[in-house]
């Protein structure tokens, strides 16, 4: 049966019963869409960054980032995970001589044969007691036990190393599309509030510049296996996005004295990377994708439960952003879409689809006689881009007609216009106009907070 290294940590981070270690997991990685306000990108994550406290407290922000993968159980078959020594001291890095690791969920296999590379760099070194009673890695397991399916185990726990050590200990288990990185940090300890927002918030901006010397160690207790992570991220150009940032006051403690918490996603360096991956992917599967989008809503029709057929290609798996547009006879039919990439595309277009058909509300839910002569359209969302802007002129400026998608936001009105309404309202004015009355503002309304992102939309059409 091989080493085994114990759980250490479960019944004090998180629950000791299988039953409700699965239910808490799961609930914090349903809760995610209610909660998050970043816009998940198309692609999955090649690495992220997430905490390791105690799931009431940590949590939530953990769940914010590993809900990114979620579309990604067929896909990811190894994840190599980092984190700081919180008890033992050592130089280097360690490795443990254990084969697998057990949570209550059951049993995580070790790459042995991955981890007999990394004992090849100087500086790595078997240390089974670094391994032993380190919360910094197991936390993470449940998580990884939930999203995945039989995944291999790449664990390291983080001395006193240099970042240059932990890059190159990192890029010897880099792997492919089928490797996830998760590095394991807390940030600031003990902070007021107050204080600790601005100090993570620091924190949160070095690491999307990518820029480790920025970072002290009050800052993030993992602050090298973070450090490491940036020198690849540079060398294998992808970008940082913050994901989530709180702290153990916006969850589960008091205020007097925080510790902070947060969560970012390694991808592709620039939105017109991922814009190029989903205009391969909208080429490669749009039929497919509206076979989809059709079996829904005949399935629907027909009063049978919704189909999500096997063996999709692993593209599809991937979270993605949709809206499907429904016609009869050129007259608009239904329409409905998601903003933000929060589920696999595959999902969020069968749903689309049956909501663009029974549950618009501008339209009686769509009947039988109409099926034959109903056109299905798709649109595959972009990432959003902030947009910066002096006034509404300058906004004006900057949209292109027929090419940006456009979202809007104050308070709490918000909306969006798909690039395909430049068609109908193909002044940037009008435009602009119309999507403040769609979101309930008046056609003057400006405001320091008044905020905008535009995307682009990859259109899949029949025939």
């Amino acid at each position: 049966m091989g080493l085994v290294r114990s759980a250490a940590v479960a019944g004090a981070f998180y629950p000791a019963e299988p039953d409700i270690l699965a239910r808490d997991v799961r609930q914090f990685l349903d809760a995610v869409p209610h909660r998050m306000s970043a816009l998940a990108p198309l692609a999955l994550p090649k690495a992220i960054i997430a905490p390791h406290a105690g799931y009431i407290y940590s949590g939530p922000i953990a769940a914010s980032v590993y809900a990114r993968l979620t579309g990604a159980r067929h896909q990811i078959t190894r994840v190599v995970l980092f984190g700081p020594s919180h008890r033992v001291a050592f130089p280097g890095l360690a490795v443990p001589s254990s084969d697998r690791f057990e949570t209550p969920l059951g049993p995580v296999s070790l790459d042995r044969q991955a981890i007999a590379g990394l004992l090849q760099i100087p500086g790595v070194i078997t240390l089974d007691a670094a391994h032993a009673q380190e919360h910094s890695l197991e936390v993470h397991l449940p998580f990884l036990q939930i999203l995945f399916d039989n995944i291999s185990l790449i664990p390291v726990v983080v001395g006193e190393a240099h970042p240059d050590l932990v890059a190159k200990a990192l890029e010897t288990v880099w792997g492919g599309e089928e490797t996830l990185v998760v590095i394991s940090s807390d940030l600031s300890h003990y902070q007021a509030y107050d204080v600790a927002r601005q100090l993570d918030l620091r924190t949160s901006q070095a690491i999307e510049r990518l820029d480790l010397e920025a970072i002290a160690y009050d800052q993030a207790c993992g602050r090298l296996p973070i450090a490491g992570l940036l020198i690849q991220a540079k060398r294998h150009g992808l970008t940082a996005e913050t994901v989530d940032l709180r702290n153990s006051g916006d969850t589960a403690g008091p205020r007097d004295k925080v510790v902070g918490y947060g969560s970012w996603a390694f991808g592709f360096n620039s939105p017109s990377e991922r814009q190029g991956t989903s205009e391969d992917m909208a080429r490669r599967h749009g039929p497919l994708l509206l076979d989809l989008a059709r079996q829904a809503i005949t399935a629907r029709l027909h009063g049978h439960q919704r189909p999500l057929p096997s063996n999709l290609p692993t593209a599809l798996h991937a979270p993605g952003a949709s809206f499907v547009t429904l016609k009869r006879q050129g007259t608009l039919r239904g329409c409905i879409g998601s903003p933000t990439a929060w589920r696999p595309l595959v999902e969020d277009v069968a749903d689309n689809a049956e909501k663009a058909a029974f549950h618009d509300p501008r339209f009686k839910p769509l009947r039988s006689e109409e099926w034959a002569d109903l056109d299905v359209s798709l649109s595959i969302l972009t990432p959003s881009e902030p947009m910066t802007f002096v006034d509404e002129a300058d906004l004006l400026a900057q949209l292109r007609p027929r090419v940006d998608g456009l979202i809007i936001e104050d308070g709490a009105r918000r909306a969006l216009f798909l690039p395909s309404v430049w068609e109908m309202l193909p002044d940037p004015a009008d435009f602009l106009q119309h999507l403040k009355h769609k979101a309930g503002m008046p056609p003057n309304h400006w405001s320091n907070t008044f905020s905008a992102k535009r995307f682009q939309a990859i259109e899949i059409e029949e025939g």
